[in-house]
């Protein structure tokens, strides 16, 4: 007979997210996992598989958490252009507020950390990168049609010079005690889209 789960798979994946997010992949042990979670090993490898497959879920879990804010945010009627400038301004916020710089941004970590060398990690901060970068896309395209960017801007080429700005700012605002630099440079950057 299948023994019940003497646990909460959801609330021991987000406390896995938890701990790789602040720590990363190889500065958590499975040890750091057990004593985390408050599970053991065998429950661990059961129910997630290595630690390396609890990782990806995780970052999944990451994704599907912050997206859907990312979504509403760049996809709402009216104006385009105000609601790009907000979510530049989030990011660079977010990437010095005191009680999240420390962790940085999840996908940004597992680029630095990761990617080179993990095919799967790198797929998901591809996917990442993809979906911000077509939201941002389509949001620039719509400001465009609608009059807010002046007709010489290409919308593609500032989504990916916005992309690689909020990621440049979850590295700096992880390494760096001066907000101003962070908020500077989102500043300078949304110049571009005068």
């Amino acid at each position: 007979m299948a023994r019940t789960k003497e646990f909460d798979p959801d609330a021991a994946l987000q406390a896995a997210l938890e701990l790789f997010w602040r720590r990363g992949y190889e500065a958590t042990s499975l040890s750091d996992l057990v004593e985390h979670l408050g599970i053991g090993r065998a429950s661990i490898y059961a129910t997630f598989g290595s630690k390396h497959e609890l990782y990806l879920r995780a970052l999944d879990r990451y994704a599907e958490m912050r997206e859907p804010a990312l979504v509403a945010e760049l996809s709402q009627p009216g104006p385009a252009l105000p609601a790009v400038r907000a979510v530049v301004r989030r990011f660079a916020a977010e990437a010095v507020a005191p009680g999240s710089r420390l962790n940085g941004c999840f996908v940004t970590n597992t680029a630095a950390e990761l990617s080179p060398h993990d095919p799967a990690a790198a797929r998901r901060v591809e996917t990442s990168w993809e979906h911000t970068e077509t939201l941002l896309h389509s949001a620039l395209v719509r400001a465009r049609a609608q009059g807010e960017l002046p007709e010489d801007r290409d919308p593609r080429a500032l989504a990916r010079m916005l992309l690689v700005l909020l990621q440049g700012v979850h590295v700096v605002g992880k390494a760096s005690d001066d907000a101003a630099r962070v908020r500077d440079a989102a500043e300078q950057a949304l110049t571009l889209l005068d």
